[in-house]
């Protein structure tokens, strides 16, 4: 998507500065999260790294500082499965106001069984969706204080051929990992776009957009040890899947754009386009 006259073109090697801003990225110890929090510091944004894992946040910190000199990132014990530590999660954020949160950690389990939150969710609606959901209630007089803060919110192909079941959003009834998480991801996006039209009808200055980031594989992503290491055999294996498909720190991109780019608009959804072009540009498509 062009951008407007008198907003420079997007290039997503090199994002405008934006020393100054504060950007909370869940989950941004790792795949997906962890290039954004690595390009967000990259473009002089104070990234702090939502993890419930600490010795792993504290591994991704120490990885962005030896590539972005002077980085500005830390972390917070997050734990999104865990809907009343969030409270004091966002009270040890320890800031004024928040340019933006990237609602990108998630859960997908593979195989049954089926399991529950501490508070009898199931854990892929209730890690993706609700500890999102809960997430950006706490968060929003943060966001609020920021003149133009953006909520970004993560979604996935998965959810493409999925519809909720609001009879059984739990999946209690009908349990299939590969649905449940699709599921989790739809209810993801549908927040994402119907936040945007609650705040523009409260005329607030917090814009919702959602972003997803194609096909990224493990295997043409990047070495970033000890967060991520890809061996010689992963790298050659892959190189036929590098003709449709891309890295983690690709499809990273959609995200940062969607915190940067001040073309960008609440209630749009971005993702990468087909073909070599999708290492150039993101494109906007129909919430």
């Amino acid at each position: 998507m062009s951008s407007t006259s008198s907003v420079p073109p997007w290039n997503v090697r090199r994002p405008p500065g934006a020393d100054g801003r504060v950007v909370l990225v869940t989950g941004g110890n790792a795949g997906i999260g962890y290039f954004v929090a690595e390009q967000l510091s990259a473009a002089g944004v104070t990234v702090v790294l939502g993890s419930r894992n600490p010795a792993k946040a504290e591994a991704a910190t120490a990885s962005i500082r030896s590539r972005v000199p002077d980085a500005r990132v830390r972390a917070v014990r997050l734990d999104l499965a865990d809907l009343p530590s969030l409270e004091t999660a966002v009270e040890s954020l320890d800031v004024e106001r928040l340019d933006a949160v990237v609602h990108n950690a998630g859960v997908a389990l593979d195989d049954p069984p089926r399991t529950e939150t501490g508070d009898g969710h199931e854990i892929m609606f209730g890690t993706n969706h609700l500890g999102h959901f809960a997430l950006t209630d706490r968060l929003m007089p943060l966001l609020s204080a920021a003149p133009a803060a953006r909520v970004v919110t993560m979604g996935s192909f998965a959810a493409k051929s999925e519809r909720l079941d609001l009879d059984d959003l739990q999946s209690r009834k009908d349990y299939r990992p590969k649905r449940t998480y699709g599921r989790s991801k739809l209810a993801q996006m549908y927040f994402g776009v119907e936040l945007d039209r609650r705040l523009r009808a409260a005329g607030s200055t917090v814009a919702s957009v959602v972003v997803h980031p194609g096909g990224a594989l493990d295997s043409l992503t990047p070495s970033r040890p000890p967060v991520h290491v890809r061996s010689a055999g992963a790298r050659l294996g892959a190189a036929p899947a590098a003709l449709l498909l891309q890295g983690k720190h690709a499809g990273a991109r959609p995200a940062v754009r969607a915190v940067l780019d001040p073309a960008v608009r609440g209630g749009q959804l971005w993702g990468p386009v087909v073909g070599a072009a999708r290492l150039r540009t993101a494109r906007r498509a129909p919430a």
